[in-house]
């Protein structure tokens, strides 16, 4: 197989700090971002109805939506979790080889 040098595959730490960098540099602001307008449903859904007789707020609609949004995107974080701790992300380069060999073998076969 052939080895494959420089950038992220090569274990650069340069590009891994430059990779960590702009991830902060993007996910910090978007996650305040999102925060802010998750903080803006609610107090939406809280706050009263504007003297209707009582009822549900205008923005309580909104609230079930993105806490389906925010279950699934914990699920699914928890999966890259899981994946990133069993090492699936360790040798990114390897399963085309594998399917390459693998199809090498079945050719072969016929």
């Amino acid at each position: 197989m052939r080895e494959v040098s420089g950038g992220l595959a090569g274990g650069s730490a340069a590009a891994w700090w430059v990779t960590v960098a702009l991830g902060v540099l993007i996910l910090i602001p978007s996650m305040a971002g999102f925060v802010m307008k998750f903080v803006e449903f609610a107090a939406l859904a809280e706050s009263s109805s504007g003297g209707r007789g009582g009822g549900l707020s205008d923005g309580a609609f909104a609230v079930t939506p993105v806490i389906n949004y925010l279950l699934a995107s914990a699920g699914f974080f928890l999966l890259l979790l899981w994946s990133a701790v069993n090492g699936m992300f360790r040798d990114l380069e390897q399963p085309k080889y594998f399917m390459l060999k693998n199809e090498q073998e079945l050719d072969a076969d016929v």
